[in-house]
């Protein structure tokens, strides 16, 4: 068959649907709908003469054939796009979009303080984030890279420091520790209703404490589980239990007085944000400008 310009943006469809294994996820990098690109591999398969993709109401799955024209196409595709952006260079605006999926706590204490100079030193710069705190594959889900606290960056992947290491604190309202009084000790914290937290694997994480040469894991009680740090801090402020969060996170509420730490000389520190990604591929020039933006600081 002749290829045309159709068939083209017909294959650069086929693989977003391969990467994703969904029609509804690949349209959303892509900015067409899940309809839309349904009827375009309807055609593409119609044209070629084969099925190449195998749907079902739950799962989208390559056929033999799908998995021979991904594995034939997709390394030229991704050669075009790092033509195209090496033209990057020369503009003196530089383009592009940025697809990331990263931690809760990098998109409040990174993304959100770094972000308004970027763009506004990169206005042709697009930035998509998706925040999320499940351990995903960032690829598969059509990112560029994604941002997670240091230990826990696929080992399979190009990784960059983007912050030093953090702080976390033990925190609750001081209504609630005069009530219940104040823990003195990490093991206090087994007498008192505590925030529990879920971890993106749907485990739940037991608090670190260190002093000294001392440390410990607290597997702490509470009724109340939860997977995001925005929500703690709320129920913490009301006094319901004791939150564990990153110090930045909890210092505007305790410089206020609606927050008070406990356990402050057996706080423990984290491992900093990292920015990480496949390292087969060319560092896109947007991609590039982001990370050395974020790991520059000042961003005023």
């Amino acid at each position: 068959m002749t290829i045309n310009r159709a068939d083209l943006a017909d294959f650069s469809y086929f693989l977003a649907i391969a990467r994703h294994r969904s029609f509804r996820r690949a349209g959303l990098e892509l900015g067409v709908s899940a309809s839309a690109l349904s009827h375009a591999l309807k055609g593409l398969e119609a044209r070629l003469g084969v099925r190449l993709l195998n749907r079902t109401s739950r799962s989208v799955t390559l056929t033999a054939a799908g998995e021979e024209l991904r594995s034939a196409i997709g390394s030229h595709f991704e050669a075009i796009a790092c033509a195209v952006d090496v033209l990057n260079r020369y503009r003196e605006d530089p383009t592009g979009r940025i697809r990331l999926n990263v931690l809760e706590h990098a998109a409040t204490l990174l993304l959100g303080p770094a972000l308004p100079s970027f763009i506004a030193r990169f206005p042709d710069i697009e930035v998509d984030i998706v925040v999320s705190n499940d351990m995903v594959d960032v690829v598969a889900a059509g990112a560029d890279a994604g941002i997670r606290y240091g230990g826990t960056v696929p080992e399979d992947m190009v990784a960059q420091r983007l912050s030093p290491d953090l702080r976390w604190v033990a925190t609750s309202a001081p209504s609630y520790f005069e009530r219940f009084g104040i823990p003195l000790h990490p093991n206090n914290l087994l007498a008192h209703n505590c925030l529990r937290f879920r971890l993106g694997d749907n485990s739940r994480y037991a608090w670190e404490f260190d002093q000294d040469d001392e440390s410990l894991a607290v597997d702490v009680p509470g009724a109340i589980t939860v997977d995001n740090s925005a929500l703690a801090l709320d129920l913490a402020r009301r006094g319901a239990a004791i939150a564990y969060v990153p110090e930045p996170l909890a210092l505007p509420y305790v410089n206020r007085g609606e927050l008070q730490i406990a356990l402050a000389d057996w706080s423990s520190s984290g491992p900093g944000f990292h920015i990480y990604y496949p390292g087969r591929r060319q560092l896109p020039t947007a991609l590039r400008l982001l990370i050395d933006h974020l790991r520059g600081g000042n961003w005023q």
